[in-house]
């Protein structure tokens, strides 16, 4: 696969994996981050880092020329966090994504690849979300992700740039220590250091439910990452227009059931107390992943187990060290 990839947020969490991946498949990348959630030393030695903003049109102007496409990973993601300060959301996930866009039609970027969400859908009344399900977000993060799926149509449609959208469910799990998931508000994390003693608060306890509690679609971080590979082949072959494709297991699990799991598979008893239902909160969110499958041959490979157990290994303190360097990127294999 010829051309260098220019991969915006491709130091942060799901990045670092998303660089990895492609990196084994061939894939040349060059990682545009501002380092404000990203870490350089998730990236592999041979990956290019040019620091800066997304909206800063003079470094776009600077990496963009001669590029195959964008994978397009920065944003802000925290549903809570968005509903304290929309105007931050809007304008990283809104207003950075159009200067984007633009810049990719004045170099000639024939393609990109953006990470949306499942906060796009709201709440699912029973069944698993479709792509046909009609957006009701119930966050400004999720409002701005389906503005940014409408950008990617929209601007696509007029400039003829190929575009295909990543709604991730919950993303969870680490291949490798370096690569460990650092955000502070993701639930897991949080589960896992009540597990060494820290508060937990579980927030609603009254989600229409079966046990109260919100429930979620968890997708490791490598089927993730392997997703990208496969739209990014699908871009690269020269498909054109624009699609949407849910990024999930199709299988729901409760804050308290992945509570429990943790403790199973720890050893370690989890202390939480209740806490008030935050708004914005959907009370069930789960993917039916069908359609990703069907065209991109694209499944979830690693359950939820498996990603509860590779999040442990690299934040327990005793598997974890404080001197980790780049080059102890590679995740291990799968299997």
């Amino acid at each position: 696969m010829t051309g260098t990839w220019v991969v915006t947020g491709g130091a942060g969490y799901i990045g670092g994996h998303v660089v990895a991946a492609l990196r084994r498949d061939g894939i040349r990348v060059v990682v545009l981050d501002d380092l404000s959630t990203g870490r350089a030393e998730r990236l592999p030695l041979d990956v290019p880092l040019v620091r800066g903003r997304v909206g800063d049109g003079r470094v776009l102007r600077s990496v963009l020329p001669g590029a195959a496409g964008v994978v397009h990973l920065a944003a802000l993601t925290s549903a809570p966090e968005s509903v304290r300060d929309p105007l931050a959301y809007y304008r990283a996930n809104v207003t950075d994504t159009a200067t984007l866009l633009s810049a990719m039609a004045d170099a000639g970027v024939p393609r990109i690849l953006a990470s949306s969400s499942a906060a796009v859908y709201g709440s699912a009344a029973g069944g698993a979300l479709t792509e046909q399900d009609h957006p009701r977000p119930e966050n400004p993060y999720g409002t701005t992700k389906w503005i940014g799926e409408r950008l990617l149509a929209e601007v696509g449609a007029a400039t003829g740039t190929a575009g295909v959208a990543l709604r991730f469910f919950n993303v969870v799990g680490a291949a490798a220590p370096v690569l460990a998931d650092t955000r502070t508000s993701a639930l897991l994390p949080r589960v896992l250091r009540a597990a060494q003693g820290a508060p937990l608060t579980v927030h609603g306890r009254a989600h229409p439910t079966p046990d109260g509690s919100a429930v979620r679609d968890f997708v490791h971080v490598r089927d993730v990452a392997e997703a990208h590979v496969a739209a990014v082949a699908r871009l690269a072959s020269g498909w054109s227009g624009s699609a949407v494709y849910n990024v999930g297991t199709g299988r729901g699990c409760s804050v308290l059931e992945l509570i429990a799991l943790v403790e199973r598979m720890t050893g370690r008893a989890v202390r939480w107390a209740p806490g008030p239902l935050r708004p914005g909160d959907p009370s069930r969110s789960v993917a039916d992943p069908g359609l990703i499958a069907r065209e991109l041959g694209w499944r979830a490979r690693w359950d939820l187990a498996d990603a509860v157990r590779s999040a442990w290994a690299v934040q327990a303190p005793v598997r974890t060290s404080a001197a980790l360097s780049r080059r102890s990127l590679q995740p291990a294999a799968a299997g």
